[in-house]
Parts: C-alpha cells; structure tokens; sequence
C-alpha cells in the first residue's frame, strides 16, 4: 500500500547483521512511524538494498540517519512525502500507452504532473486522446536534425522542470549522449519479442513463427537499445486462432499496463538500481 504522507528511505550497502536493527532504531529514536519496510539481500554478491516508508512530527534526524551509513558505509537517499512529479510524455504514432498513463493520471493514480508532450509526428498523429491543456511539441526528427532536436529536449526537460521521462511507445532511438544524461529517469516500452523479433511490423513476425506468448517490458533507457534494466514485464497467452490483429489489440493492453505499473513504481520511489539489474519492491 503507498503512503502520499510518508518519507521514503533507501538504502544500498554491503549486506551485514543488525542492518534493519540499526536503520529502524534510529527512526525510532527520531520519534518516526514506520508504514512500510521491504528488504533485500543478494548473498551471491554481497549487496543489500532496503526500502523504509515512515511518517514523523518533525523533519527526519538527518545525521542520526548519515551516523547509520557511515557506521555501515551505506549509500542512503531521503525522499520527502510524496509529492507530484513533472513528467515529459514522448510519443509517436501509437497513443495507446498515451492515453492510458492521462487516465491513470486523471483518475489520481500516478502522482505525476504531465508538463509536456513531445512527438516526432504532429498534433494530429494522437488526436484521439485528450491532451487536455499539456503543452505538445511537435521535434520531427531526421538524421540531420536528430542533434538539434534532441538539444531542444534537453532544453524542454530544463525548463519545465522534469523528473522523469516517459516513452510511450517513442519509436524513435535517443543518441548515447541523451541516454547517458536521462540515466535513471528514462523510461521505455517495448514488446518483450526482442531481441527475437526486431525491426517493423514484430506482430506479424511473431504470428508467422506461431508464437503462444507475446508480452512487453519496461525498462530504463540506456545506450545498449532496448538492453537497460528491466523494472517490469507481463505475458499474454496467444493461440493458433490469433490473427496478426489480434496480436495488435493483446500487445497493445499488455504494453498499457506493463508501463503504467513501470512508472508507478518509480514515482513511489520503490526502484533501486543495481548496475544492470534493478531491485523492485511492489505495492
């Protein structure tokens, strides 16, 4: 269950006794309620990863919780009760994962404020889905203007003030430059066919091999294509009845809930990186 009136701790260090003992004991002694605790240890590589949610009368004791890390040379990052992100939405032709997130969005699900839509296509590619007042780009992108455009983004994601981007089915690949600075806050959809079925039309690549599971994956963003670390996955059962179409309208729901359970995840700060992997502690 997510808490809108918690403070969210993580931690990452070198696994070891007393670790939960030590980090709850001194909320405790801060006066903090813990709501929520969720906690990992990889024994295989000697890493544990640890998630508080707790409430508390007066700001959190900052350096009882630094005296904590240093005793236990821990990586530990402090988020304030959860507030509304701002969010960059990118999209293409598809707007099916579009109009889902602004559902989820509207209805009070994800705690994000959309501040911009971008598109390589214009206003008219996603006119079924109700943008509302969300200013919307239009950046075409070419190899030639590629450079440019991605500087305007750049630019965009600044001024607005963006925490995370999305790419709702963004059928365009970002240059390594922009990946590496979006790192961590880049988030893509993709069928999980690959690498089995890449290129066009991976439907229909799929039906032709007579597959009987299709599915999608949402990952963060990284210069390997379609190769960062996963946070969420989810499979759909195919049949020999299936037609090419058929695969479409599965893929297209299975994609809308895969990335909105991605993105909730993010916001709720309950995604830890680690390297190529991520731990995911769900809701």
């Amino acid at each position: 269950m997510a808490h809108a009136d918690a403070h969210v701790l993580i931690v990452t260090c070198a696994s070891r006794p007393g670790l939960v003992a030590a980090w709850s004991g001194c909320l405790f002694q801060a006066g903090a309620n813990i709501v929520e605790i969720d906690q990992h240890a990889d024994l295989a590589e000697d890493r544990f990863f640890m998630r508080i949610a707790f409430t508390a009368a007066a700001p959190p004791d900052r350096a009882g919780l630094a005296a904590v890390a240093a005793r236990f040379d821990a990586h530990w990052r402090l988020y304030p009760p959860r507030g509304r992100q701002r969010v960059v939405i990118m999209v293409s032709k598809f707007d099916h994962c579009l109009a889902d997130l602004l559902y989820r969005w509207r209805i009070g699900e994800l705690a994000m404020d959309p501040v911009a839509i971008v598109s390589n296509h214009p206003r008219e590619a996603t006119q079924a889905v109700d943008t509302g007042d969300i200013p919307f780009h239009h950046l075409p992108v070419t190899r030639e203007t590629k450079p440019a455009q991605e500087a305007r983004l750049r630019a965009l994601i600044g001024e607005t003030g963006a925490e995370l981007v999305i790419l709702a089915r963004y059928m365009q690949v970002l240059s390594d430059d922009m990946s590496g600075w979006l790192a961590g806050r880049c988030i893509n959809i993709h069928h999980s066919f690959l690498p089995g079925f890449k290129g066009a039309r991976p439907y229909h690549q799929a039906h032709a091999r007579g597959v009987k599971l299709i599915g999608a994956t949402a990952h963060y963003v990284t210069g390997d294509l379609d190769e960062g670390p996963i946070i969420e996955q989810d499979v759909e059962r195919i049949s020999h009845a299936d037609t090419p179409d058929d695969l479409i309208r599965k893929g297209r729901d299975v994609e809308r809930r895969v990335l909105s359970r991605a993105v909730n995840y993010h916001l709720q700060h309950r995604v830890i990186l680690d390297g190529h992997r991520t731990v995911v502690f769900p809701d």
